[in-house]
């Protein structure tokens, strides 16, 4: 592909005409299943009146409310359509504070009124549901005695079929709240995060002269998914994996991923068979599924999906980790999905592709082949450099978990310093607004291959740059900081809401001075300017691993939260509170309860982590440790005089030493444990791990309990 051609390609996709249709259909030359287990506007065409038809579209496509008077009609239609697809329930599908999705399921059967049944499915039962909100995480918002709370459908993200071993059943997304209004799940705040972006951006697109009306803005987002597949014999065989999802013990085998082999390397058969029948499956479920490949470590594996609207995004990578789950297990596969699951080798997360799409239909993070002439482009960009420098610990805390804080900082990760990468062309243009005025951009240029048969590459205006939290890669921020197993919803739902803010102080300057009779574009280039002196400390594209950035974000006064207790202390910043409230995405009580509920996860997950290592270590390392002391003990006892045991001395020495620490550790551990204290159960378990580790080398593999990390990252085809 010639530059021409690449660059048309590329300005196609920042006015969204290679994304996903608004009905979630794929063009006529993809796999004709896809969509075929979602009730899509492409299956509503067909079966609804051209005026119910036509209230849907309008509530999917420009976020009107929806008419009610059309919900029997459209229950009925989905009703139908489910039935054929061999589905006997129906379920309000949300995403409740536990970090997981939840479904309650219900027959389309009921009483015809003559001694038998009929099938129905009415508006009412479309439209709410009431789930018990008292067994879910409410931070305090519902007391154990307050058990009602609401489903609500969300008709901007689609119905789809989940299939079963012997039938089928029609999923409903839904946000689902308290009985006061309260948030109760991750969606609502989404939503309505999305909402306050959307204001703040056609706010900007008037000023800009865009017509807005009857239009919306929106976000898109393309989640890439890490994840390791080992084989089902060894998770069982594991204790810590199977309860933790992550090996609390494991001594680092000989070979790992040093020699850079498994990244992009050819799919072995049996993965092939996983990743095949995964794709098929999501296709049909209307997900977008792309790329899939090799990563990094052995038995670890990436897939990602074309980038579509947020909520729809969002509610397709919880679906997708679900099947990931479902499909491995067919295969006698395990998907492990924890941020690192195996110590010492990379770990696995969610980089999160973000853009904003405004009220005319472009792509506003797309430079376009000048971008120093875009102001929409521009402004956008500052509008995001102001967001995350003033609001950089709230994204540190939308990534914040006890999973993450084992990546976070490691070598496959970004740290927990959020920063901003941009790259040559762009920085270049931030310096010369910053001096007065963009009146140039370095253009990309040509890679020559030094190869006369090879055609020549063409060169994008900046480079990647993997160890940056919160990268720019073309048309989009790439947020490498979320967790692999996280549900997406919180780092996006922080970032509309804090460009929105941003959005909106860049809004009220620019009214002001065009009341005050100020000319647009200098005042626009005065507010750009400005932002730019006052927030550049939070670009940095050089190499976010090094102890120098450490360093040198301490003097430029950039947050460093290592740990998630410690991120989880500035939600009750008053900015952060301010930000939150003031666009309408959260109370400040749906605040504080994020606090105690995201505080109360990270503590259960590691008291349950160290009771789990404490247990493996009495009932099966320790004793297998002590079977083979005695083994030792009993050969010197039996060669005696006979022949020369120094060594055997000197091995069985070791090995008493290092039940005795493991032993003595193990009781340190529970103690800590007792005392629900979090900081000294992980460091009872890192001291606990380094002697039964060590003991994993000396003990032979047929006494050894636990399935090896060898085994696990390299027995998996």
């Amino acid at each position: 592909m010639n530059q021409e051609a690449r660059q048309q390609v590329l300005e196609a996709y920042a006015q969204q005409e290679l994304s996903c249709s608004g009905d979630g259909a794929f063009s006529e030359h993809l796999p004709e299943h896809f969509g075929q287990n979602v009730f899509s506007l492409k299956v509503m065409k067909g079966c609804l009146s051209p005026k119910a038809y036509a209230s849907i579209e309008k509530t999917i496509n420009e976020g009107g409310k929806l008419d009610p008077s059309i919900a029997d009609e459209v229950a009925e239609a989905m009703k139908k359509w489910a039935i054929a697809k061999g589905a006997t329930h129906f379920t309000h599908w949300f995403q409740p504070l536990t970090g997981t999705t939840a479904e309650k399921h219900d027959s389309f059967i009921s009483w015809d009124g003559q001694g038998g049944v009929s099938l129905s499915f009415g508006g009412k039962e479309l439209i709410q549901g009431e789930p018990d909100a008292s067994s879910f995480p409410s931070g305090g918002l519902r007391a154990t005695f307050e058990a009602r709370g609401y489903t609500g459908w969300d008709p901007t993200s689609p119905a789809f079929i989940k299939e079963g071993p012997e039938g089928a059943t029609l999923c409903i997304p839904t946000f689902y709240i308290g009985y006061h209004g309260e948030a109760l799940d991750r969606k609502t705040p989404l939503l309505r995060s999305m909402a306050a972006l959307s204001k703040q951006v056609c706010r900007l697109a008037n000023l800009f002269g865009i017509d807005t009306k009857g239009k919306r803005a929106y976000c898109t987002v393309g989640p890439e998914q890490e994840y390791f597949l080992i084989d089902k014999k060894h998770y069982e065989a594991r204790l810590d994996l199977v309860q933790t999802g992550r090996t609390l013990f494991g001594r680092k085998p000989a070979k790992h991923q040093q020699q850079e082999d498994h990244y992009f390397g050819a799919i072995k058969p049996r993965i092939m068979a996983f990743m095949e029948d995964l794709d098929r499956t999501l296709w049909g479920l209307g997900m977008p599924s792309k790329t899939r490949h090799n990563e990094v470590a052995p038995a670890q594996y990436e897939i990602a999906p074309i980038y579509e609207e947020l909520n729809i995004g969002v509610d397709h990578d919880m679906i997708m980790m679900e099947v990931m789950r479902q499909i491995a297990d067919k295969h006698g596969l395990v998907c492990l999905l924890h941020e690192k699951p195996f110590a010492g080798i990379n770990g696995s997360g969610k980089h999160n592709n973000w853009s904003v799409v405004g009220p005319d239909g472009k792509n506003w993070l797309y430079p376009g082949k000048t971008p120093h002439e875009n102001a929409k482009f521009l402004t956008m960009l500052c509008a995001v450099i102001k967001a995350v420098d003033v609001y950089a610990d709230l994204l540190r805390v939308s990534v914040a978990s006890a999973g993450n804080d084992h990546r976070l900082g490691a070598n496959e990760a970004p740290p927990a310093i959020v920063s901003i990468f941009l790259g040559d062309q762009l920085t270049d243009i931030i310096e010369q607004i910053e001096k007065g005025g963009a009146k140039s951009s370095k253009q990309g240029g040509v890679l020559h291959v030094g190869v006369d048969s090879l055609p020549h590459l063409a060169k994008d205006t900046t480079d990647r740059n993997r160890t940056s939290p919160f990268a720019f890669t073309g048309a989009k921020f790439e947020f490498r900081a979320v967790g692999s197993s996280m549900n997406p919803s919180a780092a996006n739902m922080v970032l509309n809401t804090i460009v929105a803010q941003a959005i909106s102080e860049i809004c009220n300057q620019l009214e002001a001075d065009k009341k005050a009779g100020k000319e647009f574009n200098a005042s626009l280039q005065k507010v750009l300017q400005d932002i730019i002196k006052k927030h550049k400390r939070v670009l940095y594209n050089g190499d976010n691993y090094v102890a120098q950035w450490h360093a040198e974000a301490k003097k430029r006064g950039l947050p460093n939260l290592t740990s998630t207790p410690e991120a989880l202390e500035v939600i009750k910043n008053k900015k952060n509170i301010d930000v939150l409230v003031k666009q309408g995405v959260f109370t400040e009580k749906e605040i504080a309860s994020r606090y105690e509920i995201n505080m109360h996860a990270y503590n259960t997950v590691i008291a349950l982590e160290g009771n789990c290592a404490a247990t493996m270590a009495r009932t099966q390392l320790i004793p297998a440790a002590i079977e083979h002391q005695k083994q030792l003990a009993d050969t010197i006892k039996t060669v005696g005089s006979s022949g020369k045991t120094t060594a055997q001395k000197k091995l069985l020495k070791e090995v008493c030493g290092l039940i005795e620490e493991a032993l003595l550790s193990t009781d340190s551990l529970e103690v800590a444990i007792a005392k629900h204290d979090a900081a000294k159960t992980n460091a009872g378990m890192a001291k606990l791990r380094e002697s039964i580790d060590e003991l994993e080398g000396l003990v032979p593999s047929n006494i050894w309990p636990l399935p090896s990390y060898a085994e696990m990252l390299l027995m998996n085809a």
